[in-house]
């Protein structure tokens, strides 16, 4: 079965969402695209259960605000055997740059300058996580 897009009645938004482990250069260690209705800790265990192999060595996730709960860093423990750290603001409102954290957003900035991902014209998730793949594969090459 191809699984379509959802959508995400939080975003009001339709389509896919993307989930990426990275390393400190931005590197991808695992990818996961799942239908936007997915929510994005559900979406996280996923990727971890499904890729456990991939990140090896990994002793501690730093993720965002949207990770935040024990059910989500006991899953994380239970699948990889790793501490979850939740990168935070201090002050709700104020723009902060937060050590490390802006890793992932700088490789999901190298993901919009694809027009094909930007549009994220792919119907089915399959396709899409082949693009990403693809991307990655192109962003390595050029960077190395």
């Amino acid at each position: 079965m191809c699984k379509r897009k959802g959508y995400d009645a939080g975003k009001k938004v339709s389509g896919i969402k993307r989930h990426i482990v990275v390393d400190t250069n931005g590197l991808p260690h695992a990818i996961h695209v799942t239908t936007a209705n997915v929510s994005d800790r559900d979406g996280a265990i996923g990727m971890i259960r499904e890729c456990h192999d991939s990140p090896r060595g990994v002793k501690k996730f730093l993720c965002d605000g949207g990770y935040i709960g024990e059910r989500f860093a006991c899953a994380i423990e239970i699948v990889h055997g790793a501490l979850v750290e939740i990168a935070k603001r201090n002050e709700p409102h104020v723009f902060e740059v937060l050590p490390c954290r802006w890793v992932v957003e700088r490789s999901f900035g190298w993901l919009d300058k694809y027009r094909r991902l930007w549009k994220n014209c792919e119907s089915k998730i399959e396709n899409s996580l082949q693009m990403l793949i693809f991307v990655f594969i192109s962003i390595t090459l050029r960077r190395f």
